[in-house]
């Protein structure tokens, strides 16, 4: 059951939660006076933390959500939405488009308006923006955004600016393409490519230039890359076709240097490790683990150590963890604001957790 909570309970709770989740080992104590102070929460918006949790809200003013991510500004995100204006899934229901908002619910921009879009991000100028949408290739078979078997084969990439103008595609060549995000140094563009039904990893120029596969794996299916803060390590998962139709399907999250090389696991478990998102500190990440076929919760990685933390305390989904660039909050995707009779995956919205105590932040 999701607890409600007044805000000035806020800070007693995140301290109590600290000592659930323990501390970083490598990280010096601080004092009170230096710590930084816990978020505020923004005005109207519901707590939705529940125990053994920092505390979180539900974003205010938005519909259906997935993945979200922060801007440089560690306020504004970027993510697709339902929209009325999208086109309808074959059981007739509305479909998703890229927009852009405050975590408080405030300075809502539909960045485009026609098809259905998918994976977005930010430039770390904070002025472009990179998303995923079929909307020039409408006539194709929309396929099911879920299911890698059927991804639509007509999504591309497209960069604009902060207010959805001058659009630029950046590939046009009917493949399936998404789960795109853009280095912290703003060189590099990386993304799934799915030809002939297998998907791997491929970068590019952040211009759409010289674009170069980076894996070549007929059996292990490559997404979600992220690059660390040194702009020269990526983060990410890969699943075996050969082991698709498991539930949960076991995943593997690795890591690997900018050229495609040193690629090296970070989980060590034949189970599900997915949605890996990287720290701003550039030693931890937040990933997804599955309790049970129909709970999954999130954790917090260590590059440096098998240790992992749960975070996330709360029947049903939780997912698509990503972390601000100051490393105070990470945003989700959850299931909790839906209510008991929703199904798994059913009603998913985003919520903010206040995560300044882990101590996650650039160093």
């Amino acid at each position: 059951m999701r607890t409600i909570l007044t805000s000035g309970t806020v800070a007693v709770l995140a301290a109590f939660s600290l000592n659930l989740l323990g501390c970083q080992a490598s990280e010096p104590t601080k004092t009170a006076a230096t710590a930084p102070q816990p978020l505020t929460v923004p005005a109207g918006a519901e707590l939705s933390t529940v125990p053994n949790e920092l505390p979180s809200w539900l974003i205010p003013n938005m519909d259906e959500a997935a993945e979200a991510y922060y801007g440089p500004d560690s306020e504004h995100l970027i993510a697709q939405v339902k929209s009325p204006l999208a086109v309808k899934s074959p059981r007739g229901m509305s479909g998703f488009l890229t927009k852009t908002f405050t975590d408080s619910g405030t300075d809502i921009v539909l960045i485009n308006e026609k098809g259905w879009d998918a994976c977005s991000y930010f430039f770390p100028d904070g002025k472009r923006l990179v998303w995923t949408s079929i909307k020039d290739n409408m006539t194709m078979p929309l396929g099911n955004w879920s299911d890698w078997r059927n991804y639509p084969q007509g999504a591309e990439l497209y960069e604009s600016d902060r207010q959805g103008k001058n659009v630029k595609r950046l590939t046009n060549n009917q493949y399936y393409e998404a789960e795109v995000t853009v280095s912290p140094d703003g060189k590099w563009i990386v993304f799934g490519r799915m030809i002939d039904k297998n998907m791997d990893l491929w970068i590019m120029k952040s211009d759409g230039t010289n674009e170069k596969q980076l894996t070549f794996t007929e059996d292990d299916q490559e997404g979600a890359p992220y690059f660390l803060p040194d702009s020269e390590t990526i983060i990410f998962r890969a699943w075996k076709a050969s082991e698709y139709d498991q539930k949960p399907t076991p995943m593997t999250i690795y890591t690997m240097k900018r050229d495609g090389s040193g690629r090296k696991a970070v989980t060590y478990t034949h189970d599900m490790n997915w949605a890996p998102y990287p720290a701003p500190d550039g030693r931890h990440f937040v990933f997804v683990r599955a309790e049970t076929q129909r709970n999954w919760e999130v954790y917090l990685g260590d590059l440096q150590s098998k240790e992992i933390k749960r975070i996330t305390f709360d029947e049903g989904f939780d997912g698509f963890p990503s972390i601000s660039p100051d490393g105070r909050k990470m945003v989700w995707t959850t299931s909790r604001s839906a209510g008991p009779k929703a199904g798994f995956m059913q009603g998913l919205k985003l919520h903010v957790m206040d995560i300044t105590s882990l101590g996650l932040g650039p160093k």
